[in-house]
Order: structure tokens, then sequence, then C-alpha cells
């Protein structure tokens, strides 16, 4: 006897079969484990660091599914990752950005980031996210 219903587990595989690219998974918004990674590239740095966890702190105060990749690892490895895990949108904070006042944000299904000013990154990400939303929503 044979179980033909469809599980978390046929949903999960077909959304990796048809999402993705050579570089990984490309969650949609509405079922990826987070919305927005947040990437500082310098762990060290203090400056860095101080705007990576407020702009952390104030995306998960708005109700975004964020996670921070804090490890002390190049920044080609974080960037791969984030690409092989398929979070949908990832920003990031350097030391050269710092200096110019702007955070770089990325859509996975995008080649280029974009760059922000650093006060209105949440912002940003937040209309980003729910428009990401509402287009399901609308559908």
């Amino acid at each position: 006897m044979g179980c033909y219903g469809i599980g978390v587990n046929r949903i999960i595989a077909g959304l990796a079969e048809t999402k993705h690219d050579e570089n990984g998974l490309i969650w949609p918004m509405s079922v990826a484990p987070y919305e927005v990674l947040v990437i500082p590239l310098n762990t060290t740095d203090e400056a860095v660091m101080e705007q990576a966890n407020r702009i952390y702190d104030e995306l998960k105060m708005q109700g975004i599914d964020v996670l921070m990749d804090d490890r002390d690892a190049r920044p080609g490895f974080k960037f791969k990752d984030a690409d092989l895990i398929g979070i949908p949108l990832r920003v990031v904070i350097g030391g050269k950005g710092l200096k110019e006042g702007v955070a770089e944000v990325k859509r996975r299904t995008e080649a280029d980031p974009t760059l922000v000013p650093l006060a209105e990154v949440v912002e940003n990400v937040r209309q980003i996210v729910q428009s990401e939303k509402g287009q399901l929503a609308g559908s």
C-alpha cells in the first residue's frame, strides 16, 4: 500500500526543483525560512557591527524574519552561502559603505545590489518584503 498524498517534504522538494539557479535555491518570500539576511563584512569593526545590529534589531521590530551572518569569514564565502541558502533579500554593511553612508540591498533574483542610504535601509527592506508578499496575495 502506498501513500500518494502531498506533504511538506514534497512541497519543499517541488519548490527546490523549480526555484533554483546555478548558485542555489531561490526561496519565494512567502515560504523562505528567513526573508532578509544581514551581512556585516568586517565583524571586528565596531562601527560596522553597530550598524548591522541596529538594522537587524529594527527589522525584527518590523516583524520581518531576519538572520545575521556574523561569522568571521571572508565576504565571498558569506555571499556564496547566502545564494546557496536562497534567502530572498540581503543587506550588506561594510566599512567603505559606512564612510559613504550607504548599505547594499540585493534581491536574490537580481545580479546587482542597490546602494541605499543607511537611514533608509529598514524602510526600503520593509517595502520590498511587503511588496513581494503583496504580489502573492494579489495573484
